[in-house]
């Protein structure tokens, strides 16, 4: 059985300018693969492969050129025959290419399990079991963000993250105030991320004032490779810190138990997309376990496809904290899928099917 390839550009548009202290993004642009088995081509696996803008190590404008070359790599090459050929076929994707081990891994494995967009086994797609979410509550005007909140709240979710680092933090405290107003301190989890917008001083000011508000954590509050002063921020247990960028481009053990044995951070946050799939993303897993440290598993604005992977490989652990998987509701033109969340939490609904012929026929 050899195998074959094909590789779908799509561009997914934001229902609205979503901002973040980086910046703000109109539109995603994302790369379907598909793989099939020649003497078999009605069996399809799908994967995703979705640099994330200004922020992945393989963000650059020759991305679709690179993965193109890839497939021709792979083309012919004979069918994995269990989950560890799909690894080891993964692992073979250069480490600075993680969106690509990450799109290649899923494609297999979907393919592997019949073509019927299972990645994982396990009960989140087996028996349609469900996973809590926070909700995410996007930068924009204080209105706005208050606006975005209470829709959260009323949609059933207890557990929320606001992005934080571009408003006056006066009226971002405004917003978190506003949400212990509406369900007090022990109803709601609430999560900041400031995408490292502060420097060393001014973070610690706005930790010490998010601590006043019984904030669960902050994501990567200084800019990343800053060890010791990130390590200070982790001590100093103001508020615990999440570190989220800092894990980026971080590829190698040796480099991963360096990071966590310096900072020693109280959670990380983990984007397979970002990190280079799911073996890579077990790798932290597993160093968080031995270190005692917290992480939750999130997505980066990847499509349903992918989105759908994350999920599946998230529901393999037992978990204690809301995950990050609520993104796939940003798009007015995403995959339509099974994926659908309800009261704060995310699950396939049975009755509701797969349309990934709509990805083949859009113009990019």
């Amino acid at each position: 059985m050899a195998l074959a390839f094909d590789i779908i550009p799509y561009v997914l548009r934001f229902k609205f300018e979503a901002r973040t202290s980086r910046g703000s993004l109109r539109q995603h642009k994302t790369w379907f693969l598909k793989v099939w088995d020649e003497e078999n081509p009605e069996r399809c696996g799908y994967g995703e492969c979705a640099p994330f803008e200004g922020l992945s190590p393989d963000d650059r404008p020759d991305f679709g050129q690179i993965l193109q070359d890839q497939a021709a790599e792979w083309q012919g090459q004979p069918a994995p025959a269990d989950l560890e050929a799909i690894a080891a076929m993964s692992a073979q994707v250069p480490a600075n290419l993680p969106a690509i081990r990450f799109g290649l891994e899923t494609a297999l494995r979907d393919w592997y399990y019949g073509g019927c967009r299972k990645i994982f086994d396990t009960p989140f797609y087996n028996d349609h079991k469900s996973i809590d979410i926070n909700g995410l509550v996007w930068m924009g005007s204080k209105e706005e963000m208050l606006d975005r909140l209470e829709m959260k709240i009323v949609a059933g979710f207890d557990g929320v993250k606001i992005k934080i680092g571009s408003l006056d933090f006066a009226d971002e405290l405004e917003v978190i105030r506003h949400a212990r107003e509406l369900l007090g301190n022990s109803e709601l989890c609430i999560r900041v991320d400031a995408n490292g917008a502060y420097d060393f001083e001014r973070a610690r000011e706005v930790m010490r004032q998010l601590r006043r508000h019984n904030v669960h954590s902050i994501e990567q509050p200084i800019k990343p490779r800053q060890y010791q002063l990130m390590r200070q921020l982790c001590e100093e247990e103001l508020v615990p810190v999440a570190l989220d960028e800092e894990l980026i481009g971080v590829t190698d053990y040796a480099g991963k138990k360096e990071l966590l044995t310096t900072i020693r951070p109280q959670y990380i946050v983990l984007k397979p997309t970002l990190l280079g799939g799911f073996v890579a993303t077990n790798e932290w897993i597993d160093l968080a376990k031995e270190m005692g440290i917290g992480w939750w598993i999130t997505s980066a604005l990847e499509s349903n496809i992918g989105l759908n992977a994350i999920c599946q490989f998230t529901s393999q652990f037992p978990l204690k904290m809301h995950q990050g998987l609520g993104t796939g509701e940003l798009y007015e033109n995403n995959i339509p899928s099974p994926l659908k969340i309800t009261n704060g939490c995310i699950h396939l609904d049975k009755t509701r099917h797969w349309y990934i012929k709509m990805a083949e026929h859009q113009p990019v």
